[in-house]
């Protein structure tokens, strides 16, 4: 087995977004291409209640999946289906918006620390208009590793350690950990040598990055992560790439510029959740 090496950095910085949602942009539109086939990373993180109380209120998707992981906090999430629900701590909400989602996701409190990611995931041409579906997954369902070497690895999605995700992604074969170490801890991923694959520090800091910053590590079956003192806490995104135009716009993510013209007339005739 061979380790993968760090290629690239990129630096979240602020942003907003829904009605006026404080955020960090981890990755967005530029970084569409290297992150392939995840689209977008958003990291919302707050203790005032005025950075978030708007929420996203109703708006469509098409094209694509989204994953909302909670650390702390809540947010009711409501959709065109009828599906409504809270997720909360550790909770995660997989979304395929496929031909087309019209939902929303508010806060479920005026104050008080509000923490969570919400990641955009590409689908294949194939599969974009396909029916939309929700899954929501509770932290209870969520496996965790504990490391020898101290800390422990939560599992949303792929393999590690002789246990297995709850959320399986079809062709991307998406994986999604939550990773926290120790000073001074290591720990070595196993990943297929065809994915991509993409590390976020979110606190605390590893031998290669600081907090904030998103590294995407190239070549080899495994990744080697040591983190520094005091520790740190890191989210590990792999997924097939998906070798296909990207046509973006707001909230649609197609293969071709008419294929988002189509999106906007659908949404502004009723048709896109037809």
């Amino acid at each position: 087995m061979s380790n993968r090496k760090l290629a690239q950095v990129v630096n979240a910085r602020p942003s907003s977004d829904g009605d006026g949602v404080k955020i960090k942009r981890i990755a967005g539109r530029d970084a569409m291409r290297i992150m392939n086939p995840f689209l977008l990373m958003d990291e919302i993180r707050s203790e005032e209640g005025a950075d978030y109380i708007g929420g996203f209120p109703s708006h469509p998707h098409r094209g694509f999946e989204t994953i909302t992981y909670m650390l702390d906090g809540a947010m009711r999430h409501r959709d065109h289906m009828g599906n409504e629900g809270v997720i909360a701590s550790g909770d995660v909400q997989w979304m395929t918006a496929g031909r087309g989602v019209i939902h929303s996701e508010m806060p479920e409190q005026e104050d008080g620390l509000l923490h969570g990611f919400q990641l955009w995931l590409n689908l294949p041409a194939a599969q974009k208009m396909q029916p939309a579906a929700y899954q929501e997954i509770t932290r209870e369902q969520i496996p965790v590793i504990e490391l020898d070497g101290g800390g422990s690895v939560k599992l949303i999605a792929g393999e590690f350690g002789g246990e297995t995700g709850p959320v399986v992604s079809g062709s991307t074969e998406a994986s999604y950990l939550d990773i926290t170490l120790q000073g001074k801890a290591s720990v070595e991923i196993p990943v297929a040598r065809q994915h991509n694959v993409m590390v976020l520090v979110f606190d605390g800091a590893t031998t290669d990055l600081g907090a904030g910053q998103l590294g995407v590590y190239r070549d080899g079956d495994r990744v080697a992560l040591t983190a520094a003192d005091p520790g740190a806490r890191i989210l590990l995104l792999a997924g097939a790439p998906i070798d296909e135009p990207i046509s973006h716009y707001g909230p649609f993510v197609m293969n071709t510029p008419e294929e988002i013209e189509q999106a906007i007339r659908d949404y502004n005739a009723g048709r896109l959740v037809a």
